[in-house]
């Protein structure tokens, strides 16, 4: 007993929780979220889970602490000669940025526990601007859930046409859902026919994230303009 703990102490005190949480992003960007476990992460930096768990009391506080991480990367700065449409764009615009560099944790900002510094600065811009537009701290809130939920769900969601580089058997794939769609009977399907080509075909990552964006933001100013 004495030597084991003779192992970990040195292990733990050469740790820091901000080491321990770039490592688990890095380990999640790399092979998904799923890979990320706390014994997995102990055995990539060479220590015993009993270190992590010094710093991290469970799996669910690491899972806290890398959404903390990501949310600091999120670029805060409001353009006070802007509308507060394009406040809003810029915020939300930098957070898909973000999250787009960490699609396999994404979905962590809009699950995990929302209190840390970052996180809570994020929220109080996103209320900020949104109230400016006229909306009440009620109807903010929503908003704000919403847009979080949207951008998260944009870039871990699987939308399956997004790919930038596209094997045979997937362009094969993509004919055979062509030539399926057109076969359909016009009479019933009109439009699945008209639109094979559109639903079979590869999407650019960077067009379809932008029309996300612009589909979010053209309904929250729709609701702006309908409270006026």
């Amino acid at each position: 007993m004495a030597g084991e703990n003779r192992h970990v102490a040195p292990n733990r005190n050469a740790l820091t929780p901000r080491a321990v949480v770039e490592d688990a992003l890095s380990l999640a960007d790399s092979e998904g979220l799923e890979a990320l476990t706390i014994r997995r992460l102990a055995k990539e930096l060479g220590v015993t889970p009993m270190a992590l768990y010094w710093h991290f009391r469970s799996k669910g506080e690491l899972l806290d602490g890398m959404a903390a991480r990501i949310f600091e990367e999120v670029d805060l700065s409001v353009d006070a000669s802007a509308t507060w449409q394009e406040q809003l764009r810029a915020l939300l615009g930098s957070m898909l940025g973000v999250l787009r560099a960490h699609p396999s944790t994404a979905i962590l900002l809009s699950t995990r526990t929302a209190s840390s510094e970052g996180s809570l600065r994020a929220t109080e811009v996103a209320l900020d601007i949104l109230g400016r537009g006229g909306f009440s701290p009620t109807e903010a809130t929503q908003i704000a859930r919403h847009a979080l939920g949207t951008v998260t769900n944009l870039v871990s969601g699987e939308p399956g046409v997004v790919a930038r580089e596209e094997s045979k058997e997937l362009l094969d794939t993509r004919r055979h859902a062509r030539l399926f769609l057109e076969s359909l009977p016009p009479e019933r399907y009109p439009r699945l026919v008209e639109a094979a080509t559109p639903l079979s075909e590869g999407v650019e990552p960077d067009a379809y994230f932008a029309f996300g964006l612009d589909l979010l933001l053209a309904g929250i100013e729709a609701m702006a303009a309908r409270k006026r």
